[in-house]
């Protein structure tokens, strides 16, 4: 199952590696991760992305909370959370594709933040599913390179923050 595991640290140099560190020294896979300051500039907010069951993502948030400078560890999979990624797109546009390329990207809200007579390079911010979408239909037109961001997440205020299980509770 996949995680989304926000963690609070300080901002100091070495931290993210020994973040990282624990990951690998158990043989965990790290899908995405995202690394930023907060408005805090003395401390940084690290967005991972991972796969593991429950008691692999329990352990695993221990093993964080361990670490000295770590100030939150939390588990956004168990809360009602939104997240986004960006990626930047460049495609090959022969002449007859490039109205269709401008078009797909229009669909998705999607920008066109380069050109040159033989490519673009679209710009698509939105979750995975939009992203991976987009993606698959640009793909027939000739897809040259892609970079993506990996994913930021934020817990959603509410009055009463909700479990994943309350959430699929109240779906059925």
């Amino acid at each position: 199952m996949e995680h989304i595991i926000s963690v609070q640290v300080e901002n100091k140099a070495g931290v993210l590696a020994r973040v990282a560190g624990l990951f690998s020294a158990r043989g965990y896979n790290i899908e995405s991760l995202s690394v930023a300051p907060t408005l805090d500039p003395t401390t940084s907010m690290i967005t991972i992305v991972t796969q593991g069951d429950d008691p692999v993502v329990e352990q695993i948030i221990k093993q964080l909370n361990k670490v000295i400078e770590v100030l939150k560890v939390v588990d956004l999979t168990e809360t009602n959370f939104l997240d986004r990624e960006t990626a930047l797109i460049k495609i090959h546009t022969r002449p007859e594709h490039r109205d269709e390329a401008i078009r797909i990207a229009d669909i998705f809200r999607a920008k066109i933040v380069d050109s040159s007579p033989t490519t673009y390079t679209v710009e698509v911010t939105g979750d995975v599913d939009k992203v991976e979408a987009l993606i698959n239909l640009l793909k027939p037109l000739g897809i040259k390179e892609i970079v993506r961001t990996g994913r930021v997440a934020i817990a959603r205020e509410a009055a009463k923050v909700q479990t994943r299980r309350e959430i699929q509770a109240a779906k059925a």
